[in-house]
């Protein structure tokens, strides 16, 4: 069982995401008020921060002392758990992983690594999250 770290939203695309107490995430879409929401199949993205192990060396100033480009940050899922066709709980919502990484890599600060490792998908049951719930890798909605 993991735990969500920050809960990020942006309105515009391409700028780093601020960190909310929490948000509402709504089935079918993405977070309420963030730019990624749509009806698409990346309506939610989410980093583990286990998969900073991946960062290189030169790379890990850059990326640490980057601003929020994920939706949600998570701990404590290992991420060979974390893999496309699971569904992860976040707090009351579920999302269902069809991504991870991106078709093209970024090469500067956060999304270094988001870009790689960060999951993508798709609101299957939406609800109210917050830092500090519980992050479950589930079998079913």
């Amino acid at each position: 069982m993991g735990t969500i770290l920050s809960v990020n939203v942006s309105s515009v695309k391409g700028v780093e995401k601020e960190s909310q107490d929490k948000a509402m995430i709504v089935e079918g879409w993405g977070l309420e008020g963030d730019a990624h929401g749509g009806d698409w199949d990346r309506q939610v993205s989410i980093l583990p921060i286990e998969a900073y192990d991946k960062v290189p060396d030169h790379k890990r100033k850059e990326v640490f002392d980057g601003g929020y480009t994920e939706n949600v940050t998570i701990s404590g899922i290992p991420l060979d758990e974390l893999t496309v066709g699971r569904f992860i709980k976040l707090g009351e919502a579920v999302v269902e992983i069809l991504h991870i990484g991106k078709e093209e890599y970024k090469e500067q600060g956060r999304p270094y690594i988001v870009s790689r490792e960060g999951r993508f998908g798709r609101v299957v049951r939406g609800g109210l999250i917050k830092a500090g719930d519980e992050a479950v890798v589930i079998l079913q909605p």
